[in-house]
């Protein structure tokens, strides 16, 4: 029964979070997906502004959240100030083309994955958190993948069949990347955040005088 309460108890604290750090990877996505600039320093620009945002959360989520689970309770601190560096990186290195981009996003996402991947993996039987946070690090790890294995020099010339003009580039596919992988991970935690919050919820009393199931 203890356990119960306590279960009930970290979801009622922890359920805003996921929720929160949904709304920047949605807006930012939403801005990818109907923006026709993919330039690599539009996309750190973007990524910046979701990161800020999402580091924020996490630092608020690691000292205000979890003080009941001292291990995640560090991790997500940690991956919170990855997550803020990584901002400012963002920042400080729009202008220097894709190798920039490229360079940000993998380090980010290797590193901020890894962290939560194992976060989860480490917190299976006892956090009622630990597969929202395995599958996000694994979703964020992909990320790094897929930006690794598409080239640099990527280009195709658009047209024939695709009655559409123009060169597609590694750039424009690496920011779509990013953009798909934010508008992903931003379901996934309002679906995690929403069933967090539900679950806290207790059943009604039966009037005096009504059965019992």
């Amino acid at each position: 029964m203890s356990d119960s309460v306590d279960d009930s108890g970290q979801r009622a604290r922890y359920w805003p979070i996921p929720v929160l750090r949904a709304v920047p990877a949605a807006i930012v996505a939403l801005v990818i997906t109907f923006s026709s600039n993919h330039a690599a320093g539009y996309g750190l620009l973007l990524f910046g502004g979701f990161a800020v945002v999402d580091g924020l959360v996490l630092l608020a989520a690691g000292t205000t959240r979890l003080t009941a689970d001292d291990r995640s309770r560090r991790t997500t601190t940690a991956q919170a100030v990855l997550t803020l560096v990584a901002a400012i990186a963002a920042f400080a290195c729009n202008g220097l083309g894709l190798p920039a981009f490229i360079a940000v996003i993998v380090a980010w996402a290797v590193l901020t994955g890894a962290l939560e991947l194992t976060q989860g993996l480490r917190a299976r039987r006892r956090s009622p958190f630990a597969r929202d946070w395995t599958t996000i690090g694994g979703l964020t790890l992909l990320l790094a993948v897929a930006f690794l294995v598409t080239p640099p020099d990527y280009s195709q010339q658009l047209g024939g069949v695709e009655q559409v003009t123009g060169t597609l580039d590694a750039s424009i596919v690496l920011v779509g990347l990013l953009g798909a992988y934010l508008a992903v991970t931003a379901v996934f935690h309002v679906i995690a955040g929403l069933s967090h919050k539900w679950g806290t919820a207790a059943p009604a009393a039966a009037p005096d005088g009504a059965p019992h199931a």
